[in-house]
């Protein structure tokens, strides 16, 4: 099973994997862009690398009983995917207290609010293999619960029933 976790920067994805209980390899897939150099530009306006995502995509090609986490994990095959949410005033928050700069944050924010990942995952997976979490009040280890419950198939995919329309 491929299991990809995504969501805005900032929705929890990393802490969330960091405390799964799982018999999946686990993969943060902005460490291995940076340390295997899956990089094909610097944006300098948003101060972030640019990956080569057919590069990513062959370092994942053949791997099977796998969690992949990114901003990006949804544009690679997966069975399922996860899709963490969080209200974009939460997520402005968290993005400026680790030291992001207010433009940044609050690009994010409207990204969030505009359900941008979750309808690139869609889109690319079809609803049926779409989980979306709402972890805006959620503790790290309820966000990795409902991880957990996804790779364990106790959870129902759905997708479209957060919304932060109201941010903007």
């Amino acid at each position: 099973m491929r299991v990809a976790v995504t969501g805005t920067p900032g929705t929890g994805k990393t802490t969330a994997v960091e405390g799964l209980d799982i018999d999946l390899e686990r993969i943060h897939l902005n460490d291995v862009i940076h340390e295997e150099d899956l990089i094909v530009e610097h944006d300098d306006e948003r101060d972030s690398a640019v990956a080569d995502i057919d590069a990513v995509a062959e370092y994942l090609d053949g791997r099977e009983d796998v969690l992949f986490e990114s901003h990006l994990a949804h544009h690679f095959d997966a069975d399922r995917v996860v899709v963490l949410r969080t209200h974009p005033e939460e997520l402005r928050r968290r993005l400026t207290d680790r030291g992001e700069p207010e433009a940044k944050a609050e690009e994010n924010a409207e990204s969030e609010a505009l359900d941008v990942i979750l309808s690139e995952a869609v889109e690319r997976h079809g609803a049926d293999s779409v989980y979306e979490v709402d972890a805006t009040d959620l503790d790290p280890e309820a966000v990795a619960a409902a991880v957990e419950a996804v790779v364990a198939g106790e959870r129902e995919p759905r997708a479209g029933t957060v919304s932060f329309l109201d941010y903007l």
